[in-house]
């Protein structure tokens, strides 16, 4: 009886990742698609989809919490261990990117369901991280900046998500816009452009 019971359970939480991932890929390419077009695209009927998640505002907020975490993940990732400031922004950026999808749907859903004000609440932990990160850079004259560090971070945030947003309207390649948004935000961070440019290459060639 309990091998039936983890074996439905095991069942279930699959379909609940098959769920999720279907509707990432779904809201990605039609940031407005319906719970039907959700179960459709995932092979099941609606009633499973409505099994997991309640409401389709409880699905998108389940994927925007997974989207933060990965990004915050990423984020804290790229950095570890980095003792250059400007190299641990880069690294930082370029870890963000690979996961880009993740970030690619906060954007997508930013002006919709989920308010950018309450994307901004969810990635205030990954911003006070980058604030100090850039404070870091700042004291020891790495970055230059008129701006004090935990604005500077926000720069940086509405610079990725302006990025993202010209990825999803197609004027960008993902690849290497992760790139030019590693060197656009050392250069932000006041990081001599040759010099920013030169780190990204050696790190992302």
């Amino acid at each position: 009886m309990a091998a039936m019971t983890t074996g439905n359970t095991s069942r279930a939480d699959a379909n609940r990742r098959r769920i999720l991932d279907v509707a990432l890929a779904e809201l990605l390419r039609d940031p407005d698609a319906s719970m039907d077009q959700i179960a459709r695209a995932a092979g099941v009927v609606r009633r499973t989809v409505y099994g997991h998640f309640p409401s389709r505002e409880a699905l998108i907020s389940t994927l925007v919490d997974g989207a933060v975490q990965a990004l915050s993940d990423a984020h804290e990732a790229g950095q570890e261990g980095v003792g250059d400031p400007a190299e641990a922004v880069a690294r930082s950026v370029l870890a963000v990117w690979e996961i880009a999808d993740r970030y690619r749907l906060l954007v997508a859903l930013a002006q919709r369901t989920v308010t950018m004000q309450g994307i901004r609440e969810r990635l205030a932990p990954v911003r006070g991280s980058a604030a100090r990160l850039l404070q870091r850079g700042l004291d020891q004259g790495v970055f230059v900046s008129t701006l004090p560090a935990p604005a500077l971070a926000y720069v940086h945030e509405q610079m990725l998500f302006a990025l993202m947003e010209a990825v999803n309207d197609g004027l960008l390649d993902t690849r290497e816009a992760g790139r030019s948004a590693a060197v656009t935000v050392l250069t932000a961070a006041g990081v001599p452009a040759s010099l920013a440019t030169a780190l990204v290459a050696r790190l992302s060639p």
